[in-house]
């Protein structure tokens, strides 16, 4: 569907790709950037809580996450927010829990980290299957769901996508992570004003909150489902989607690596903490258009054809001239803060942890060349996937998609009981991760093959995918425990400092810490009163 747009809105889009030109810029002047592999990877390590926070919440984000968000909330309601705002919890945890470890170990990467605490074969895994995971999901999904809204803007697929992976491109080679977050930073406040905007405007036209609640029923708002509910059930919300996502925002270079550059613990905490306020807003700029969008269609005021494209007939139903170009630009800073966070992150963990590994003695400058280098490659490689893209369908996507949920049970184990457990050791890390692999492998492979499949085979291939990550998460956890107890203790250098009983105390500003303390406990309420007032 094209999208009637003006020379206003163009001219607002167009200005929105020179600010995020312009801040890049701008934030690559200092020569610590080209100059060092921390300065280019780890922006130095001196961003600030504001730009950690907001980054996180950017990175995240992307374009496609936008669309599915208020197609599902088109689809079936709310229920769907339960991840985002899970994830306001789960940032605490980073923040509070594996924030001291990572930032005290002075590592660059989150293999680099697996290797301290466990053994070299953790940190191949895991950089591996990272890097091959950002390159099949994360880099073609966002690079696919860039050439859809410029094809929604009357542009050409192809043509809309290469720009997209080019600009982005450009700013990320030159000026490295302090580039990303500086104008994920800008990003975010477009995305929010953008989703804002039609939100208001959509409630407005529906005739407010009260006139929403009745058209769409309250089972629209109910984020508590059944057990037996096939894509939410409450079970998995409560015990699985925690686990998927400890992987995600505690363990995942994509995410951490915004951590990593804060200044110190203290700006590093904040910056979790209010990456986790700004995550209770999904639910209702990005979820709550698509049930506008239901609600809408049922009083006959538009026309839905299918529910992801919620978000694109709101757009192109209720936003006036100008409008509309500022919510573009809100979608296409989503995609844009996505895709430059995919190709730094991808680049660091290539050169960080398969380059340095097999040039140990390598210059700083060569590191930094080598990491430009490796995200040329992947904007080539992107451009590659292009012409591909219209020929993929979206269940395959979904199944791609869901190769991250198969493989982060076994990743959320390790790190999860390692800061917690000293006696284990790097057999029975990369046992688990090994054994979890095979496990999430052989359940996406049954899941394509189900129509052939019967009995107990059938189960598993058909059981929910959090129902899944709780079960498969277990299994990890046992093998890794069982495996450490029955091999050799691992070496003192592998337990002091990265476990809580070994754990020296870090230096934190008390002032600083007794806020966040504070902070964190008001961020809890929050999460509880939406729980509370989302209920059926």
């Amino acid at each position: 569907m094209g999208l009637n747009i003006g020379v206003v809105d163009l001219m607002i889009i167009f200005g929105y790709f020179a600010a995020v030109f312009g801040i890049a810029i701008w934030s690559t002047k200092r020569d610590s950037v080209r100059e060092s592999s921390t300065g280019y990877f780890l922006a130095g390590r001196n961003i600030g809580w504001i730009v950690v926070g907001t980054s996180l919440f950017a990175s995240n984000i992307g374009s496609e996450h936008l669309v599915g968000l208020a197609g599902t909330g088109a689809d079936s309601g709310v229920a769907v927010g339960q991840f985002e705002i899970l994830a306001s919890l789960i940032l605490l945890i980073l923040g509070w829990v594996f924030v001291p470890f990572y930032l005290k170990s002075g590592v660059f990467t989150m293999p680099e980290f697996l290797e301290r605490r466990y053994s070299k074969g953790a940190r191949a895994y895991l950089s591996w299957v990272s890097i091959i995971g950002y390159v099949l999901t994360k880099i073609s999904v966002t690079i696919y769901a860039g050439g859809i809204v410029f094809e929604a803007m009357g542009m050409n697929f192809w043509v809309g996508a290469f720009i997209v992976v080019i600009a982005t491109g450009i700013y990320t080679v030159f000026g490295g992570l302090r580039a990303v977050v500086f104008t994920e930073f800008m990003q975010t406040f477009v995305l929010i004003g953008g989703a804002v905007l039609v939100t208001g405007i959509g409630l407005w036209k529906i005739g407010g909150w009260g006139a929403l609640y009745a058209t769409a029923g309250s089972s629209f708002f109910n984020m508590w489902q059944p057990a037996t509910h096939p894509d939410f059930p409450w079970t998995g919300i409560l015990f699985g989607a925690p686990i998927l996502g400890v992987w995600y925002w505690c363990t995942d270079q994509f995410i951490v690596q915004r951590v990593l550059s804060a200044k110190n613990i203290d700006n590093a905490r904040r910056g979790t903490i209010l990456g986790g306020y700004l995550k209770v807003l999904p639910l209702f700029i990005f979820v709550i258009p698509g049930v506008i969008a239901y609600a809408l269609a049922q009083k006959g005021i538009i026309t839905l054809d299918k529910a992801d494209k919620a978000l694109p007939t709101l757009i192109d139903a209720l936003l006036p001239v100008g409008i509309k170009g500022i919510v573009l630009a809100g979608l296409l800073a989503a995609l844009m803060s996505s895709l430059s966070a995919v190709f730094n992150s991808c680049s660091t963990l290539i050169t960080i942890d398969i380059y340095k590994q097999l040039h140990p003695t390598a210059p700083e400058k060569r590191l930094v060349l080598v990491g430009q280098i490796a995200t040329v490659m992947l904007v080539v490689l992107g451009l590659l996937w292009i012409p591909f893209m219209k020929f993929i369908s979206g269940e395959l996507y979904k199944y791609l998609q869901s190769v991250q949920a198969y493989i982060s049970p076994p990743i959320a184990a390790v790190f999860l009981l390692g800061v917690f457990m000293k006696r284990l050791n790097g057999t029975g890390a990369i046992v688990s991760l090994l054994s979890g692999f095979v496990l999430g492998m052989g359940r996406l492979i049954a899941e394509l093959n189900k129509e052939h499949l019967s009995g107990l085979l059938y189960e598993y291939a058909t059981i929910n995918f959090l129902h899944f990550a709780i079960l498969l998460f277990v299994i990890c956890s046992a093998i890794l425990i069982v495996v450490s107890l029955l091999t050799s203790p691992p070496p003192p250098e592998k337990v002091d400092g990265l476990t809580y009983s070994t754990a020296s105390e870090y230096h934190s500003d008390p002032v600083w810490k007794r806020k966040d303390v504070l902070l964190s406990i008001l961020l809890v309420l929050v999460v509880g009163m939406v729980w509370l007032y989302f209920t059926g």
